[in-house]
């Protein structure tokens, strides 16, 4: 810093003249300038000054320089340098230029022999093992980590490289991280890099997976993109209001309490040329891990508990304070790596004792400045989060208003069609009217004549009423007229059956007589006359033809009384088949009025009891059936097969009964079957059928 100095004593203020002060603090030089407000700067004295500084810039000659890239987790910066530039000078022009002040967490890193090596800040930085390359490539980088990032973080610039670093080295898995975590952690990066989750604004698809969860997680499960996607932006949702430092200090608070967060590992052995054990070293101490495990550390030296560090090529000594615990003595497998070693234990030492002493006061000014930072940036968060409220509150008044702007000249377009139409319908109403009235006026015609209709109609209902109950009482009474038949007719048929009975008797005392008259005939010539026996025989024969006479005299009779029955029951059957014309007719004409009746709604329920009812009379009550065999087989047997008939030789032919049979369309007996029930079917038209 000592050609700035000089630099500083050439120089004067423009706006000023008083010369410039500078002091020296440490490495650093620090130039303070105070502005005098009485004296204005003249035109004369500041040509003066321009003159000077052009002479002195002749005679100066140009420092040899050379290119630096530095490159930062976020930027790339190019950088002119002198040759004569040390390491830190290099540095805190970096630092500069990012506006950093918490340097002491940072350093500067190359490659060299395919190790990642520290640019050391007192020596030349051409004379390190920089690589010979234009221009010369660093990375600007986390070198110590704090123990409390949320105390000792200040600036924001400081945890934006933070984060990033750390994010990258978890994508990377440098550090070990659980799924669950991994994607909380992502949830954050989205909120740092996008702010609130709106929904119209980041679509499906908007998130790249592979850039915010490390290839092992994505390997562990299989799952598609879009269901990571789901997942992460489940939580990203929920921070929502979050500014993006937060964000950011939210996902370092989480990170630092890995197990492998900021610990830098150095294969170790016990013994030479053997690799056995791996060395970390971070802010707390320096720990001993086995080769597989990273998690769990064999050993662990806190910096309160080590009183001494040193090394010499390939050893390192560790010495505790309490002496009554051993020496802790390694190898590395190269110089460099003890060198690299001891670096971070000088530097993680200081820190260490540099957090346990008061703050000096450039740290305290930096940490009262980082407070008022936060509080103005957590207002003005504040302030812009209420400023967007309200301008969405804004904007949704505003589409309500013109939703219902909208709507109100949607409803004045329809009301005016409305009033149109309502003007041409007003127009058809008066011509309706008119209409209307005519048919009103033919309405109350047509109402009085349906009264009288309707007047008319109950009256024939009422007579449809009487006329249905005469006509059960008739078939009441035909029934019994039935029943009186069927009992006549059984008792016919018994007084039939014993007829026969005796007509049969009567043919075998016949047949018995003719043989005997036989016999005595042919006994005639060879039998002698006597005179006694003469008379008797004669006697015999006498009273043999009157027994003849009398049976023959009774059989007339009896056959003269079955004739007579039968032109009784044939009389009482046109009668009765006289009596089921007129109950036929009677019903025709029921129908015939309630067909005509059938128009009305109102008597429909009438008209379906009167069919009901007749329907009832057209069945065949249960107590017939039971009769209805004998009666048939009464009227069968007697009248219409053989009617009883006597011939002179005393035998009986089958004859036709005299009567004509009944005909098809009044009276009809048929057989269901031989032994099973008959039935009588009493039928008119091919329409009208009644069974009794």
């Amino acid at each position: 810093m000592q050609w700035a100095h000089r630099k500083c004593q050439l120089l004067q203020c423009l706006f000023c003249l008083s010369p410039p002060s500078c002091e020296r603090q440490g490495t650093r030089w620090t130039c303070a300038v105070q502005p005098q407000a009485s004296r204005k700067p003249g035109r004369r004295n500041r040509e003066a000054l321009l003159k000077t500084m052009s002479i002195t810039g002749l005679k100066k000659k140009q420092p040899k320089m050379f290119k630096v890239k530095v490159t930062t987790m976020d930027a790339e910066m190019e950088f002119n340098c002198e040759m004569k530039w040390k390491g830190k000078d290099l540095f805190d022009l970096v630092c500069r230029a990012l506006g950093l002040r918490e340097s002491w967490f940072f350093g500067l890193q190359y490659c060299a022999k395919g190790m990642g090596t520290w640019l050391k800040m007192e020596k030349k930085v051409l004379d390190q093992d920089v690589p010979k390359e234009d221009p010369v490539r660093f990375n600007f980088l986390v070198k110590f980590y704090p123990e409390k990032v949320e105390e000792e973080l200040l600036q924001e610039i400081t945890q934006h490289l933070f984060f990033l670093q750390v994010k990258k080295q978890i994508l990377n898995e440098e550090i070990y991280c659980s799924p669950e975590v991994t994607v909380l952690l992502a949830s954050y990066a989205i909120q740092a890099k996008y702010g609130d989750y709106d929904p119209d604004l980041h679509k499906p698809g908007f998130l790249v997976p592979e850039e915010l969860l490390p290839k092992r997680v994505l390997r562990q499960y299989q799952m598609t993109p879009d269901m990571w996607e789901e997942r992460i932006t489940a939580w990203y949702a929920c921070h929502r209001g979050i500014a993006r430092y937060e964000a950011e200090m939210n996902y370092l608070k989480i990170a630092q309490d890995l197990e492998m967060y900021g610990v830098n590992y150095f294969p170790i052995a016990q013994k030479k040329n053997h690799t056995e054990f791996l060395l970390g070293v971070d802010a707390k101490g320096v720990h001993v891990y086995s080769i597989n495990n990273r998690f769990s550390p064999n050993k662990s030296f806190e910096w309160s508990s080590i009183r001494n560090i040193s090394y010499t090529e390939k050893e390192l000594t560790i010495k505790p304070i309490d002496k009554k615990e051993d020496v802790f003595k390694f190898f590395s497998s190269q110089p460099k790596v003890n060198k690299l070693i001891m670096q971070l234990f000088i530097g993680n030492h200081d820190l260490f004792m540099r957090r346990r002493r008061v703050d000096p006061i450039e740290i305290q000014q930096m940490k009262a400045q980082a407070r008022e930072e936060k509080a103005r940036k957590k207002m003005e968060h504040q302030r812009l989060a209420r400023e967007k409220q309200l301008r969405e509150e804004a904007e949704r008044a505003k589409d309500e208003l013109e939703r219902r702007l909208f709507e109100v000249e949607d409803e004045a377009r329809q009301a005016h069609e409305a009033r149109r139409r309502s003007e041409a319908t007003a127009e058809l109403l008066a011509e309706k009217a008119q209409i209307a009235e005519e048919e009103a006026k033919l309405l109350a015609q047509n109402a009085a004549e349906a009264e009288e209709q309707r007047q008319r109609l109950e009256l024939a209902a009422l007579k449809t009423k009487e006329e249905k109950r005469l006509m059960e009482h008739k078939m009441r009474e035909a029934e019994l007229i039935a029943m009186t038949l069927v009992k006549e007719s059984d008792r016919r048929a018994k007084e039939a059956e014993h007829l026969k009975q005796d007509l049969h008797v009567a043919r075998e005392a016949e047949e018995k007589a003719k043989q005997k008259l036989q016999e005595v005939s042919r006994s005639r010539p060879a039998t002698p006359h006597p005179p006694k026996l003469l008379p008797a025989l004669t006697v015999d024969a006498e009273k043999g033809s009157t027994k003849l006479d009398l049976r023959d005299i009774d059989l007339k009779r009896l056959s003269l009384e079955i004739e007579r029955e039968r032109l009784d029951y044939l009389d009482k059957s046109r009668k009765f088949e006289d009596r089921l014309k007129e109950l036929k007719s009677e019903i025709q004409t029921l129908k015939l009025e309630e067909k005509q009746a059938s128009f009305l709604s109102h008597w429909n329920e009438v008209l379906g009891a009167l069919d009901r009812s007749s329907a009832k009379l057209c069945k065949v009550p249960l107590w017939m059936k039971a009769l209805e065999v004998d009666f048939l087989e009464s009227l069968q047997r007697p009248f219409l097969e053989t009617p009883l008939c006597v011939t002179d030789d005393g035998s009986m032919p089958n004859a036709p009964v005299a009567d004509a049979p009944l005909q098809t369309d009044s009276l009809v007996a048929s057989h269901v079957g031989t032994g099973a029930r008959r039935h009588i079917k009493v039928q008119q038209h091919k329409t009208d059928v009644i069974y009794i």
